[in-house]
């Protein structure tokens, strides 16, 4: 996909966390990878979404540098540029990232509480509980902030050994979610099934306060009939 395709793509997709109710104001992005991974495509930073065109999305290179567009790049640019550094080592086909403010992804961001994984709606998308980053320090923040969220994101995944493909998400304690995907597109459905599981969970707790996690037998069924090699949910070449 060359740059001009790209950029369509990437507008699309953030029109799409409108349509599916997931920002609010201004407060949410998606970004996409070049192929090759030496260029960013980005929501430029606090413009309205009814003011989206291909035409404002912004090219980054992995250093930060603008290498195209007039508006500067989301503030959470940064972000996506440290956590893709991560990806491109073993998961370069992560090439779609999205950050929300959905309501109750965030609210377990708030609490600083991981997802964990109570049905199979859950397992059909995330391998297990979404997770969440400790805090950043004093320092961190005030020295660089997003990159920093970046940062704790990778050390998250890392510490945990998790697989960044078969938990697309993760929380940002006290902050919000991301998540990612092979494309911008792919990385919206993400950030939808993140909300509705996170959604589902809330009121789980809301009915009883104790109940065990789903049984790890099904979750394996449900995450591997939709995904990797013995996949069989949906048609075939749909599958991804």
């Amino acid at each position: 996909m060359n740059i001009p395709q790209l950029k369509e793509a990437v507008c699309a997709a953030n029109l799409d966390l409108v349509r599916h109710g997931l920002v609010t104001l201004t407060w949410g992005n998606v970004g996409e990878w070049t192929d090759d991974g030496d260029a960013l495509v980005i929501k430029p930073s606090g413009v309205p979404y009814e003011k989206l065109t291909p035409r404002e999305m912004v090219v980054v290179a992995p250093d930060g540098t603008i290498l195209e567009g007039e508006n500067q790049p989301s503030s959470d640019t940064p972000t996506y540029l440290e956590v893709y550094a991560f990806f491109r080592q073993k998961f370069p086909f992560l090439r779609g990232m999205v950050h929300t403010h959905s309501t109750s992804a965030t609210a377990w961001a708030q609490a600083r509480r991981e997802i964990p994984c109570l049905g199979t709606t859950h397992a059909d998308h995330f391998f297990g509980s979404v997770p969440v980053t400790r805090p950043l320090t004093e320092e961190e923040v005030r020295e660089a902030y997003e990159r920093n969220t970046g940062k704790v994101i990778v050390e998250r995944f890392s510490a945990l050994g998790l697989d960044p493909e078969a938990i697309p998400g993760v929380l940002a304690a006290g902050h919000a979610p991301f998540t990612w995907g092979n494309s911008a597109s792919k990385a919206v459905q993400n950030a939808v099934a993140l909300e509705a599981v996170a959604e589902m969970a809330l009121k789980t707790f809301q009915i009883a306060q104790s109940f065990p996690a789903l049984e790890s037998y099904v979750l394996e069924k449900h995450y591997s009939r939709k995904h990797g090699p013995n996949a069989y949910y949906g048609q075939k070449e749909n599958r991804e």
